[in-house]
């Protein structure tokens, strides 16, 4: 893997900024309660990772929520939500990019972002059931009756209908720029 250059930081810096923007923009999907919300942030992250590779996902990531908690603070004064989104970015947008690099064609990604919608739902799923369920309610002391069912009912298919929302805009986006991707990736490594 070659060293990121001045450029590729300075792109990854945009596109971290572009991923922060689009933070603010938290939509509510009825039925599920109004603090589970989509936003389309990943999308500068899976562009990111196209480019740059995995560092640039990680990086957009890493940065767009460290700039929301810096901006936006968080209830329990720890990035719990920050963190929770962080992996839920990355288990989205690493297995799209992993199962592309095999793939590159809209067929391939189309099944890449299938798979990392499989991928953030599941582990999503189980990290909200043994981690970031359980740290929410001792920092906010509340209870949940059955964690189980909360997880099964609210968590996995929010984190569903999530990544098939950003697969929809980004496959869109993808229809337009995948060549100018392409070229941008073949800049990077000359």
């Amino acid at each position: 893997m070659k060293k990121l250059g001045l450029k590729s930081f300075v792109s990854i810096a945009v596109l971290s900024s572009l991923a922060y923007v689009i933070m603010l923009i938290k939509i509510p999907i009825p039925p599920f309660p109004n603090y589970l919300t989509v936003d389309f942030s990943d999308i500068p992250a899976l562009i990111a990772a196209l480019i740059f590779g995995p560092i640039g996902a990680l990086l957009v990531e890493l940065i767009k929520n460290l700039l929301d908690f810096l901006t936006t603070g968080s209830e329990t004064g720890i990035p719990i939500g920050h963190i929770a989104n962080l992996f839920a970015g990355l288990l989205f947008v690493l297995p799209t990019y992993y199962i592309y690099q095999r793939m590159k064609t809209k067929k391939g990604m189309t099944l890449a972002l299938f798979v990392g919608t499989i991928s953030m739902a599941v582990m999503m799923s189980i990290l909200n059931y043994f981690v970031i369920l359980p740290a929410y309610l001792a920092l906010m002391n509340f209870q949940v009756p059955n964690v189980k069912e909360y997880i099964l009912a609210g968590i996995l298919p929010f984190n569903f209908v999530k990544g098939i929302l950003v697969a929809i805009i980004f496959m869109l986006l993808f229809s337009k720029m995948q060549n100018w991707i392409n070229k941008q990736t073949i800049l990077k490594n000359t």
